[in-house]
C-alpha cells in the first residue's frame, strides 16, 4: 500500500460538521454507541461497512464515528454533491461522489482506492442502497467494498446501528418534519456497535467469485453485529413505516464453510 503521502487530514469544516452531528443527534435521540476501533487504524488506512436504514444513518455514523475520534470520508450518492451548498461542503470536506447507473460509477472506487492508499477512512454502505428486506436485516450486498478492501490491503470494521429508521421516514424530505417532532418527544434509541475486523478470506480481487465471496462475509459480519444490537426485534421491527417499500429479491444468503 502507498503510504509515502502525509495522511489525509480533516479539513475544518468536516470537523465541525462531525461535532454538529453528535450535538443533532442528542437533540433527536439516544445515542448509545459501542465497541470500538484500534487505535492504530482510527487515522486509516481502514474502510468501515455500516448498514444502510434510514435517510438518517449519515448523520447517526457520522455521531457515532466522532465518539471514537474518527473522521471518515463518506462514499455518496451524487445527487448529495448536486445540491448548491451541501454539495460544495462535501467536496471542500473529501467526501467521494458515487455516480451510481453511470459509466462514470468506477470513478468512485478509485477515488476512494487513492484515498485509502493514502491514509484515510472509507465509510461505505455495501448494500449501495437503503435496504428493503422486510426485516430490516442486511441485503446482498455490492461488491464495490469488497474489491475496495482486497485492491488496497485495508481492514474491513463492519459498523452496525439501529434505530435511526425512527427518526427519519424512507421518503424523507416527506414526512420529515413529523419524523422529527415525534423524535424531539420520544428520543428513540440509537445503537451503533464496531465490529471486529472481517476476514475477508481473499488475497485478491483477481480470482474468479473472490470479490463476491468477500462480500458475502462483509454482509455476514454485518448481520452478526446487527443481531446484538435489536434482540427484541428479530424477525420484524416494532416500528414500521408505512411509506417503506418491501423488497425480499435481494435477500442475504449466509455464506457457506
Amino acid at each position: 500500500m502507498d503510504t509515502a503521502h502525509s495522511p489525509w487530514q480533516p479539513p475544518l469544516i468536516w470537523r465541525g460538521a462531525l461535532l454538529l452531528t453528535r450535538v443533532l443527534v442528542g437533540l433527536l435521540a439516544r445515542l448509545e454507541v459501542t465497541g470500538d476501533v484500534p487505535a492504530h487504524l482510527r487515522r486509516g488506512p481502514l474502510v468501515l461497512a455500516a448498514n444502510h436504514i434510514s435517510p438518517f444513518d449519515p448523520v447517526v455514523m457520522a455521531a457515532a464515528c466522532r465518539t471514537r475520534g474518527i473522521a471518515p470520508r463518506i462514499m455518496a450518492t451524487a445527487g448529495l454533491f448536486r445540491a448548491p451548498v451541501l454539495g460544495a461542503a462535501m467536496r471542500h470536506a473529501g467526501h467521494i461522489r458515487v455516480d451510481r447507473g453511470t459509466s462514470a460509477v468506477h470513478r468512485a472506487l478509485d477515488d476512494a482506492a487513492t484515498a485509502v492508499a493514502r491514509g484515510s477512512v472509507i465509510l461505505i454502505y455495501p448494500e449501495g442502497r437503503i435496504g428493503l428486506d422486510p426485516g430490516m436485516w442486511p441485503e446482498r450486498g455490492k461488491t464495490g467494498t469488497a474489491r475496495l478492501a482486497l485492491a488496497c490491503g485495508a481492514p474491513v470494521i463492519p459498523v452496525a446501528q439501529w434505530g435511526a429508521h425512527e427518526v427519519l421516514p424512507y421518503r424523507a424530505p416527506r414526512g420529515m418534519l413529523r419524523g422529527i417532532a415525534r423524535s424531539l418527544w420520544r428520543r428513540p434509541v440509537i445503537r451503533v456497535h464496531f465490529g471486529a475486523p472481517v476476514d475477508l478470506g481473499e488475497s485478491s480481487a483477481a480470482s474468479p467469485g473472490a470479490a463476491r465471496r468477500a462480500t458475502g462475509r462483509i454482509i455476514d459480519a454485518l448481520t452478526d453485529t446487527l443481531a446484538p444490537l435489536r434482540p427484541d426485534e428479530p424477525d420484524l421491527p416494532r416500528h414500521v413505516d408505512p411509506g417503506r417499500p418491501s423488497d425480499s429479491s435481494r435477500a442475504h444468503r449466509r455464506n457457506q464453510g
